[in-house]
């Protein structure tokens, strides 16, 4: 067992900082440009294929609730309980918290299990999906936002994986330089082999453990193992782009659509409190309190204290208290 960690200060005057955008950068190579969104004629047609796709699926989801109510296989859906929270861990944590924003350190061991979590959760690969999160933060809730709310909740929820990329979306995502996960080997590994990983770890091993520890029928396992929990997983991943966005209250910041959502709390696993991590992105806890119902929160401090997580960054006190009372008396509940 290491050390107990210690929590590393964000410096006040960059506590609100997102990326910043390198204007001179130019991918030519084709390697480079597979990285990064392709310009289509028809920006806004409907890509049919993800339609497709999302609706065969939520039509195998819906049939797994049939088979969990009349079956009941219970030890298969503990199991399916067991890997929603792994692969929740491992968005939250991982691709979330020390990957898109660097709120804290990783060992390799620690690195590489959370990228085999998320390959299971089955959202694209790391370096894709923290791309696109990166840029929703510096233009959030704008047309260069991937999942921008103000073209309403269900476009935010999952209609922007139904729609092509918004020309200003292309446009502003070849400014960004992302060397930081370009040299991490492990988001590379599993950017470069991401299908064969994806159906190794998200559907033949989830699928299999059942059959052969307790006999459990293919069929049974499929449809709760693999179909159910990656739906799952799905919605409560869009909520926070959808629902975080929508309805709660911006006690941090009042300039950004994000809210906090006490009603997301479990099911996101402490990504609740979104009007704070638009605030303060780099905050590996990603809320003032320690005594929050943080799920991820725990398990980060519970991996720094064997050493396998450290430098983990949290903002002055002091400048998350003036920052609530500044925007309490813009808002006008307190008086100057």
């Amino acid at each position: 067992m290491g050390p107990r960690h210690e929590r590393h200060l964000i410096p006040d005057d960059t506590y609100i900082a997102d990326k910043d955008v390198d204007e001179n950068v130019n991918y030519q190579t084709k390697r480079e440009k597979r990285l990064f969104y392709h310009v289509r004629s028809g920006f806004f047609d409907i890509q049919k294929p993800n339609v497709a796709v999302f609706v065969f699926g939520h039509l195998l989801y819906a049939y797994s609730y049939y088979l969990l109510w009349t079956e009941f296989p219970w030890k298969t859906w503990m199991f399916q309980t067991f890997l929603m929270a792994w692969t929740g861990v491992a968005i939250t944590a991982g691709a979330h918290r020390l990957w898109s924003h660097r709120s804290y350190k990783a060992t390799v061991p620690l690195r590489v299990i959370l990228m085999i979590g998320h390959s299971i959760a089955g959202q694209n690969s790391l370096f894709v999906w923290c791309r696109d999160h990166i840029i929703h933060h510096k233009y959030s809730d704008t047309d260069g936002d991937p999942h921008n709310t103000s073209r309403g909740f269900f476009f935010s929820h999952v209609g922007w994986l139904f729609k092509r990329k918004h020309p200003e979306l292309l446009e502003k995502a070849r400014k960004f330089d992302f060397t930081d996960l370009k040299e991490d080997p492990v988001v590379m590994l599993q950017h470069k082999y991401y299908y064969p990983i994806y159906v190794i770890f998200a559907i033949i091993i989830p699928v299999a453990i059942p059959c052969v520890l307790w006999q459990e029928t293919v069929v049974n396992s499929f449809f709760l193992a693999y179909v159910q929990r990656y739906i799952s997983v799905l919605h409560i991943t869009w909520f926070i782009n959808s629902s975080a966005h929508m309805f709660g209250d911006r006690p941090y910041n009042v300039n950004v659509k994000a809210v906090e959502n006490r009603y997301l709390f479990l099911m996101t696993l402490g990504e609740h409190h979104h009007n704070y991590h638009h605030a303060f992105p780099q905050d590996y806890a990603t809320h003032e309190s320690d005594f929050s119902l943080n799920i991820t929160k725990w398990v980060i401090d519970a991996v720094a204290f064997v050493g396998l997580a450290y430098d983990l960054k949290r903002p002055s006190m002091d400048v998350v208290r003036k920052t609530k009372l500044r925007i309490a008396k813009e808002i006008g509940l307190l008086k100057s």
